[in-house]
């Protein structure tokens, strides 16, 4: 099974990255000073990010895997990806208990290992235009257990790579804290039950490519296809050229044109909870107050919900 996965995520990798590409550049990057357009409490520009490299009031938390970070990473860099955070240790997409957040007892066990601690300041790492935005899902997932002071890096390491911060470091060794997790916050969560029992409270947005939305079966899927009367809005949108997030005020209006408003109860899904917890953290930093990401979206739904097609 981590075989398949793997083949499952690689696959995605490079097909999200050629969707940044397709969908939002052409040609040479914007901008690459390490600044940042958006603002809000989850998000730090690569300049800010690199004052803080060897700050050992900061842990980095490398979201791309250890494969990835193998190859340089902010030195001392608590390394992860979010199927180890999740449980996909048993079973497969789509079945019932597969890609949820672990009970406390065993998401404590995991997170000491990696060092994680709320008295510190945590900084996710992730790499936007080759991935699914790992390093918002952990973010997502980090908040559920009390952590604060906790960021992601505007364009990811590219960004920081482009202002020649030190990334060529190696992964932290033995890394331990005393983090106790007693219980989640699952405030900005939702689950298959909760969804449909209350369908139509919310509004259903979309973020995978045009292809999964349009009925493609890409990443093992029970079957292809959309949740009913969701909204589209790619995620691949809220990024420019350069892989940083574009302003708040250009996000709202995406948003808002595609008929989504702050008013609205939103509930964001992808393929596994990996984009869509991206968006959610994104959406809340805009000003959006009830937003939830689906966690197990589309590789849960497709097996147990009603599906809708483009042209049927």
């Amino acid at each position: 099974m981590k075989a398949n996965l793997t083949g499952i995520l690689r696959a995605g990798v490079v097909l999200t990255a050629l969707a940044v590409t397709a969908g939002c550049s052409s040609g040479k990057k914007e901008k690459t000073d390490g600044t940042s357009d958006f603002k809000g409490e989850f998000v730090i520009s690569a300049r800010e990010a690199e004052g803080k490299i060897g700050d050992e009031n900061v842990l980095f938390v490398d979201a791309r895997g250890a494969a990835a970070a193998g190859k340089g990473t902010v030195e001392g860099a608590a390394v992860t990806e979010w199927q180890e955070l999740s449980t996909c240790q048993e079973g497969k997409e789509g079945d019932e208990g597969w890609g949820l957040v672990p009970e406390p007892s065993e998401l404590t066990r995991r997170l000491q290992a990696l060092g994680i601690d709320k008295e510190k300041e945590i900084i996710v790492l992730g790499q936007p235009e080759e991935g699914w935005g790992e390093d918002g899902r952990i973010l997502w997932e980090l908040r559920q257990t009390g952590c604060g002071n906790i960021k992601m890096v505007d364009g990811g390491i590219s960004a920081l790579k482009d202002i020649g911060a030190p990334v060529k470091g190696k992964p932290g060794k033995d890394l331990s804290s005393d983090l106790q997790v007693e219980e989640l916050d699952k405030s900005h969560d939702i689950t298959t039950e909760e969804l449909m029992e209350h369908y139509e409270d919310y509004k259903i947005v979309d973020v995978r490519t045009e292809k999964e939305y349009e009925g493609a079966v890409l990443y093992n899927e029970a079957q292809g296809g959309h949740l009913p009367g969701a909204v589209h809005i790619p995620y691949t949108e809220l990024f420019q050229k350069d892989g940083t997030l574009k302003d708040n005020d250009t996000i709202i209006k995406l948003f808002e044109d595609s008929g989504v408003g702050k008013d609205d109860k939103i509930v964001t899904y992808c393929t596994g909870g990996i984009r869509s917890a991206y968006v959610q953290v994104v959406l809340e930093m805009c000003g959006y107050q009830e937003t939830y990401s689906y966690c197990q979206s589309f590789w849960r739904w497709a097996v147990v919900g009603e599906v809708e097609k483009e042209g049927e």
